[in-house]
This record gives structure tokens, sequence and C-alpha cells, in this order.
């Protein structure tokens, strides 16, 4: 099992749209997404509800079956759609990826 994570500040407006809606959107189209990838096992987006100061605006949480899914997720090219329009309406990134 290969786990990726990732954790995003979103601008606080990008694109013509809050944060709120952006967070909103990538989360829709992540979803999306998970419908055509095999080797997905689990994906899981959220948005933050406390809004602390240190808080992270929006996460994923995906698990795949092996490492080659994973390269497979990200070469997909509607995964490489939402990693081009989340780097225009970003501040901040971190990932951690591992085996599991």
């Amino acid at each position: 099992m290969f786990t990726h994570i990732v954790l995003w500040k979103l601008k606080a407006e990008a694109g013509g749209k809050s944060r709120a809606d952006n967070a909103r959107l990538i989360k829709e189209r992540f979803e999306e997404l998970a419908n055509m990838l095999d080797g997905l096992r689990r994906l899981e987006v959220g948005i933050d509800i406390v809004h602390e100061r240190e808080s992270a605006d929006l996460s994923l949480y995906a698990q795949f079956e092996s490492r080659e899914a994973y390269d497979a997720y990200s070469a997909h090219p509607a995964h490489k759609a939402i990693a081009d329009f989340i780097r225009d309406v970003s501040e901040d990134r971190r990932a951690i990826d591992y085996d599991a």
C-alpha cells in the first residue's frame, strides 16, 4: 500500500473566486478523478472547518495499491489539470508519501 498526503494553504482570493470556493472546486475535481483511476483504494479530500492560523485550508489523503498505481495517478491528464489549477490558487503545499 502506498499513501500520499498533501496539505495546502490557499490564497484568500484567486481566479476571481474566494478561498472557500476554490477549496470546494478542488474537492469536486479530485472526487471526479477518483472514479477514473485503477489502483486507488481510498481518496479523501478535507476542507478545514476550524480556520486557525496554523491550519491548512485543504487536505488530500489517498491510498494506492502500489507505487506504480500512484505513478499512474500522477501522470494522469486529469490529475495534471488539477495540479496546475492548485498551483494557481495556493500559496503553500506540504506533502508526504510513504509505503504503509
